[in-house]
């Protein structure tokens, strides 16, 4: 094996990966000339291109596909066995890449990293703030964490949260000014914090239980934002009605800065899971994150 083409295959992917040259750079904490120094001297060992580039995108040829589907998983699974053989005789370690919607850090990761860095100090945490449907596996993260009902069938999952309730909440302030909603059909009259889907860039319907059955309704409102705690901002303002997940304003509601309305209404969500790869969880820093987890859900309901 050539030793130059050997060291320098993990670059490939992770430009690949990365879709540029610029981003890969950064995750890999080298140069931007360096990278592509690696891909020229790996494209010329090879003799064709691996990447068509632009003066706007990167992106693989047949060839470079063919060689990622080759070199990636066989690169995962020695990183992984090495981490498995440091792990036998030491702590577990390494770099744990996390993709995460916002809300997961409140509701959860901001405890488990924090008991993470007490018990696995050798340990890297990296949460990546996302409020996409990521595939976690072509995007290079060794797990995701979302609402159960979002993940797909073919992942393991491990529950972080019980259930919780969407609700709908407005500022004492707006109430006094504009009432307060009574009805579904009330929501129309109303000025309601929008949710602005980034995937689909169409607007989320509120979801409600009515009749024993679920409901969607379309919101309108002055306000439009991509995450809840822009739209719990907002709220206590004084701006509209917001609808967000229930433990993210129990304190708001218990201070008496929000009121909850239309309660009787409220659907309640499956709760957040961490999701990953069957095979994902052999890796000792994965494991230990499991482990954390679990450990907290045991201290949770000793308490």
């Amino acid at each position: 094996m050539d030793r130059d083409l050997l060291t320098h295959l993990p670059v490939i992917v992770v430009v690949a990966r990365r879709g540029g040259f610029a981003a890969a750079a950064n995750e890999l904490g080298m140069s931007a000339s360096a990278v592509s120094h690696a891909v020229r001297l790996v494209e010329e060992r090879l003799g064709q291109p691996l990447f068509a580039r632009t003066t706007r995108s990167v992106a693989l040829t047949e060839a470079g596909r063919n060689l990622i589907a080759t070199v990636a998983p066989a690169l995962q699974d020695i990183h992984e066995r090495m981490e498995r053989i440091r792990a036998v005789k030491g702590r577990p370690s390494g770099l744990l890449r996390i993709n995460a919607s916002r809300v997961s850090l409140p509701l959860a990761l901001t405890r488990l990293v924090a008991a993470m860095s007490e018990r696995y100090p050798e340990v890297e945490v990296e949460i990546f703030s996302d409020e996409r449907l990521t595939d976690i596996v072509a995007e290079g993260f060794d797990a995701g964490i979302r609402i159960g009902e979002m993940i797909d069938q073919d992942m393991v999952a491990v529950r972080l949260t019980p259930p919780f309730r969407s609700i709908v909440v407005a500022s004492p302030g707006y109430i006094g000014r504009f009432g307060r909603p009574m009805t579904l059909g009330d929501l129309s009259n109303h000025n309601c914090i929008g949710y602005r889907l980034i995937r689909s860039g169409g607007l989320y319907q509120w979801e409600f239980v009515e009749d024993g059955r679920d409901v969607a309704v379309t919101v309108r409102g002055q306000a439009i934002v991509t995450e809840s705690h822009s739209a719990i901002d907002l709220a206590l303002a004084g701006v509209g009605l917001a609808y967000v997940f229930e433990p993210l304003v129990q304190a708001d509601i218990a201070a008496g800065r929000l009121i909850e309305i239309l309660g009787d209404h409220a659907v309640t969500e499956a709760g957040l899971f961490l999701y990953f790869p069957r095979r994902a969880e052999l890796a000792p820093k994965l494991r230990a994150f499991i482990d954390t987890i679990r450990q907290i859900a045991r201290e949770s309901a000793a308490s």
